[in-house]
């Protein structure tokens, strides 16, 4: 069947919302988490959580690295009036310090978040997200290799993703 007009805005808005669901891992940035989910959401992780405790959880997990960076693959969107369903596979790269576990690595996860979106108030958001991972690595960095680029980024709003934005 061939998309409409408004299914085209309607998959682009949704895709949008998993780009900002993945900067705002990355910025460790909770306002931006919480406006990718409505209030009444539901995470599906190991356990079933809310919004809550799904952004308190992300922070002590995130907190344990160095770096992370959310990368989205392919994204598959259905939209049916005010609700769609979507699908986006994601690689996320974690920067472990070392430790006495190991010498400093990255961990790798590959999965999808599968989505049960709704339409309310004018705005697309996640009633529903199921995490599905399909496998993760551990990588040792290279001895001497550094790790970061020119500049390295930052962890929360003094990243240049937000001083360099360009402000209405």
């Amino acid at each position: 069947m061939a998309k409409t007009l408004d299914d085209l805005i309607a998959e682009s808005e949704i895709k949008d919302v998993h780009i900002r669901f993945c900067r705002a891992n990355d910025r460790m940035d909770q306002a931006l988490m919480r406006s990718c989910f409505h209030p009444d959401a539901v995470i599906q992780l190991h356990e079933t959580l809310d919004v809550d405790a799904f952004v308190a959880l992300g922070q002590t997990i995130l907190s344990q690295y160095t770096a992370t960076w959310h990368n989205t693959g392919n994204q598959l969107v259905e939209v049916d009036g005010d609700t769609a369903w979507a699908e986006h596979y994601t690689t996320s790269s974690h920067r472990i310090s070392a430790d006495a576990k190991g010498p400093e690595r990255d961990f790798i996860a590959q999965g999808r978040y599968v989505d049960h979106m709704e339409k309310r108030g004018g705005e697309w958001r996640i009633a529903r997200r199921t995490m599905v991972l399909d496998f993760l690595r551990t990588e040792p960095l290279a001895p001497g290799e550094t790790g970061l680029g020119s500049t390295g980024g930052k962890r929360d709003r003094s990243d240049p993703s937000y001083t360099l934005r360009l402000r209405d």
